[in-house]
């Protein structure tokens, strides 16, 4: 299931709560050909996951109300066919350490560029 697999487009929810990162990861997303709704809190999220809509959760860590690890562990019971990729500008040795992340997420440590982003959604997509 890819962007160009008989013309649908993934859904990816969107959790980040800095407004600019938002804002800016949302547009590239949607230019590579991904339907984003994006929301500043993991409390915003949770009612949405609910739906059924999306195929991508895609969330920052450090987020006010209910993290992202929090966020995807709820998630992960709502609606577990949901692929989870976190962003986070903290280490991602420290949450692999801890045994905290889901199983089917991938993480990728800011900053990264906006091409290695796309390529690793695609990829889980592609998978």
């Amino acid at each position: 299931m890819n962007r160009d697999t008989l013309g649908y487009m993934p859904k990816i929810l969107l959790a980040e709560d800095d407004d600019s990162m938002r804002a800016f990861l949302a547009r590239a997303l949607e230019r590579a050909g991904y339907e984003v709704t994006s929301v500043d809190r993991g409390t915003m999220a949770l009612p949405l996951v609910a739906t059924g809509d999306f195929d991508l959760l895609l969330t920052d860590i450090v987020m006010p109300e209910m993290d992202g690890i929090e966020l995807a562990r709820r998630a992960g019971v709502i609606a577990p066919q949901m692929r989870v990729m976190f962003i986070t500008g903290f280490a991602a040795v420290a949450l692999d350490a801890s045994g905290d992340r889901p199983a089917n997420a991938k993480v990728l440590s800011k900053p990264f560029h906006l091409k290695d982003l796309v390529s690793e959604i695609d990829r889980l997509f592609a998978a």
